[in-house]
């Protein structure tokens, strides 16, 4: 399940993201410097995007629960893209470019299990 991560708020809201493409979602530490690469470089071919946490044990987490690593969360970004303007290998290129996944809990100055390693 994705929750979805408000900023204004600082909350989660679990809902469906209503989609016009395909949904392509990524674990790669911080989701917000993980929003700003894909956001940089695929901007056009992108109908939104979403951040929010996968998995974990406790309904509506707050960003302060996940980044303590107290609820089994982990930080993703969720991507509507079009995929007939992108790839779905070319944001996995992208996503391995600037991705460590042998690093287990951490990626760059961000650490603990929020800190995801993976791709759905």
């Amino acid at each position: 399940m994705f929750s979805f991560f408000s900023r204004s708020a600082a909350h989660t809201a679990d809902r469906t993201m209503t989609t016009k493409g395909e949904l392509a979602t990524f674990g790669a530490g911080c989701f917000w410097g993980t929003e700003k690469f894909f956001l940089k470089e695929f901007k056009d071919k992108l109908y939104s995007t979403a951040v929010g946490y996968m998995g974990g044990n406790v309904n509506n987490p707050t960003y302060r629960q996940v980044c303590e690593s107290t609820t089994g969360h982990v930080e993703v970004l969720q991507i509507d893209y079009d995929p007939a303007k992108v790839k779905y290998e070319d944001l996995l290129a992208l996503f391995f470019r600037f991705h460590d996944p042998t690093t287990l809990n951490r990626q760059g100055n961000d650490s603990g299990t929020q800190v995801f390693n993976g791709i759905t």
